[in-house]
């Protein structure tokens, strides 16, 4: 199964030719319905609509369609009907008039500020009146379906995008634990004699002396207890098993963004203690640069689905 972003675009229209009703002498209107479906990231799925009048009745069923094809995003649907007047000119009719003169008056009369009806409004008013109320109930939920097709299939390419850059991620963090694994031993035995050569100093042994049984196992009881806390060998192992699990749901695809959210904490924790333990500039180095990989997959594991 893929992995789907939470991040796309998708459009669809619908055109309809004129047509003369047996009922109404003067021809309706050619109309054109337009459908656009935009998605953002978000932590659940949230809908939002913007549909003209015409359009309000189909916005049940829009949702539900929705919500059976998409799990999480921001998810804004817009929906415009655009009418074309087939005679050329719309010509408002004396009662159309008659309408809008008497609306004007009204809104005049409590709003003396107002501006008056221009020609242009008019004629709009003109069209719309010559288009007609249609019944777009054939056309709304196929053009929807393949509108929300085309962002599925945009949800997925981009998904594909963010799966590829992951995984080249992946593969630098892998290199940086390696680099790290060999000097774990090494800064342990090093910071253990350092301990053991520093107790000797406070002691006022320096000179060469052999330390007292007591006091020599007292010094190797402390030494190997700071070399635990200094050791990142099990920070190390936790960080591998978080990138292989990372790996494992990159492949397997599908509803994977919270969990990859989860681990991506989860190696940022690692990547942090690995720092705090540090006890050599080489492995700061390699802390740093987890770190800095590690928040540019977060960034990205955001608009994961």
């Amino acid at each position: 199964m893929p992995v789907y972003s939470m991040t796309g675009y998708a459009s669809a229209q619908h055109s309809t030719a004129n047509a003369q009703p047996e009922s109404d002498p003067k021809p309706l209107a050619a109309a054109q319905l337009g459908l656009e479906i935009r998605s953002v990231n978000s932590r659940f799925l949230d809908l939002s609509f913007r549909l003209p009048e015409d359009l309000r009745q189909f916005e049940p069923a829009l949702r539900d369609l929705i919500i059976g094809k998409l799990k999480r995003g921001k998810v804004e649907v817009r929906a415009s009907i655009e009418t074309s007047n087939p005679t050329g000119i719309a010509e408002p009719s004396p009662k159309l008039l008659q309408r809008l003169n008497g609306a004007q008056d009204t809104v005049r009369s409590w709003l003396p500020q107002a501006a008056p009806l221009s020609v242009a409004d008019v004629l709009k008013f003109a069209i719309a009146e010559q288009g007609g109320t249609r019944d777009w109930s054939a056309e709304v939920t196929p053009l929807a379906e393949k509108a929300l097709k085309e962002l599925l299939n945009a949800r997925q390419r981009e998904g594909t995008r963010l799966s590829a850059m992951l995984t080249e991620r992946l593969g630098q963090l892998r290199e940086l634990a390696a680099q790290a694994t060999p000097l774990v031993p090494q800064l342990v035995a090093q910071q253990r004699q350092r301990f053991l050569d520093r107790w000797k100093e406070a002691m006022n042994l320096a000179d060469g002396s052999s330390l007292p049984e007591a006091a020599q196992d007292r010094a190797l009881t402390e030494a190997t207890a700071f070399a635990i806390r200094i050791d990142v060998a099990e920070e190390i192992t936790r960080l591998n098993s978080h990138l292989d699990e990372i790996e494992r749901l990159l492949k397997k695809g599908g509803e994977v963004g919270k969990r990859l959210d989860f681990l991506i904490q989860e190696l940022h924790r690692e990547a942090n203690t690995l720092g705090s333990k540090s006890s050599a500039l080489e492995l700061t180095h390699i802390s740093v640069d987890m770190k800095v990989l590690i928040e540019q997959m977060r960034e990205q594991v955001q608009n994961i689905e």
